[in-house]
């Protein structure tokens, strides 16, 4: 049985449509595709993105703020993100399982992930949350939320922008190894896991979001994971990607990747984060992670599609 950490983007849960009942149906796809892993005998390990779900909860309760019923911080919508999507997902793996006659439990866990206070990321906001902005709505998004970091997301739009410092370490690992070895499907660490800093024996949440591929990656690292896998919207790593001599990579050593990362020849809103956490894992524990897409998970199992990076 290989323990396998996968990593799902944002196409994963949310659509054009941000009603629960539109996330929870996409959520369910995303499982019957998932569930080939455990009918395949691996120990599946989820993280999950939840970048698009906090800004629309952040813009949320800045809309109802008052004295009365004051707006939440971010980490505390981080928390509350992680659960709601956990719920989805801790709901949509119980019916497969259930309809694939497959005795196993899944449980959601809210994570935290602790930070160093003097991260670099705090005076250089880089991580997009929340949803797609025009060039045209530009002006009055600046004006309606004055403090807010605006960035240039890949080519899709303009959006807000907050710290996102690197994992340190993840506070209920332990248990997550307990919950692994006992056979349980965990969903953990969602959104990258809440980002605290320790501070004597406190962990003081912060308003920061940490990038869920690097937190994956530390996952995979911590539970001894033999595969991370990192599913996203595309079907894997490209040079020049979108230009005319773009090119699919299949398989590339970690070495070899790394002259392209120093080259910044990848997308810094989404496909720099995967390839540098794939690196990170492959590293730190001389095992392979993979980033594919989503809909080619059945082919990803039998290792023919999708970007294999190794040592």
């Amino acid at each position: 049985m290989a323990k396998v950490v996968v990593a799902l983007g944002g196409n994963a849960i949310l659509s054009n449509d941000a009603s629960a009942d539109a996330q929870k149906k996409a959520v369910k796809e995303t499982v019957k595709a998932l569930i080939k892993f455990v009918k395949n005998g691996d120990q599946l390990i989820i993280t999950h993105g939840n970048g698009p779900q906090v800004g629309n909860l952040l813009l949320q309760q800045q809309a109802t703020d008052s004295q009365q019923n004051p707006a939440m911080p971010l980490d505390t919508c981080g928390a509350m993100t992680q659960g709601s999507i956990g719920y989805w997902f801790q709901n949509a793996f119980q019916e497969q399982l259930a309809i694939n006659g497959i005795n196993k439990s899944v449980v959601s866990i809210v994570t935290q992930t602790i930070v160093a206070a003097d991260d670099s990321a705090f005076k250089n906001p880089s991580k997009p949350i929340g949803p797609f902005y025009g060039t045209a709505e530009l002006a009055q998004i600046k004006q309606e939320h004055p403090n807010w970091e605006m960035m240039e997301d890949a080519g899709r739009g303009y959006r807000r922008v907050v710290p996102s410092p690197k994992p340190v370490e993840i506070k209920e690992y332990p248990a997550i190894k307990q919950i692994i070895a006992a056979g349980i499907i965990p969903i953990v660490s969602g959104g990258g896991g809440i980002p605290v800093i320790q501070k004597g024996q406190q962990l003081i949440g912060t308003e920061a979001v940490i990038d869920k591929d690097f937190s994956a990656a530390k996952i995979a690292e911590l539970v001894d994971a033999d595969q991370l896998i990192i599913l996203t919207s595309v079907g894997g790593v490209f040079y020049n990607f979108g230009k005319p001599n773009q090119e699919e990579i299949f398989n590339v050593t970690a070495t070899e990747i790394q002259k392209h990362i120093a080259a910044d020849e990848f997308a810094k809103g989404s496909m720099m984060p995967k390839v540098k956490a794939a690196v990170q894992f492959v590293e730190k524990t001389g095992n392979p992670a993979v980033i594919g897409a989503l809909e080619d998970v059945s082919d990803i199992i039998k290792g023919t599609k999708g970007t294999v990076i190794h040592q």
